[in-house]
């Protein structure tokens, strides 16, 4: 168990709270959710965009300057576009 604890004790340093994260990421999923509720979204879209929106709470709850959110949110993306055909 110590090593989870310094696991999570490492994560808050640089996320922020566990539940201030939780908080500000289950809002804007809810926020893009009903924005786009006539939408029709493969699961990989959908699942990209809630993983874009979890980092985005991370780098407001937590270490902005964090280089590893914003490859992971452009990852994401790229996985996605990656998968549409090129107009």
């Amino acid at each position: 168990m110590d090593e989870v604890r310094e696991i999570l004790q490492a994560r808050e340093a640089r996320h922020g709270r566990f539940e201030t994260h939780a908080e500000l990421s289950q809002w804007l999923k809810h926020v893009v959710r009903e924005a786009g509720r006539n939408k029709q979204l493969e699961a990989a879209q959908a699942e990209a965009l809630d993983m874009i929106l979890h980092k985005i709470a991370r780098v407001m709850n937590g270490d902005p300057n964090y280089r590893d959110h914003w490859l992971d949110i452009a990852g994401y993306a790229t996985l996605v576009a990656n998968r549409l055909p090129h107009d």
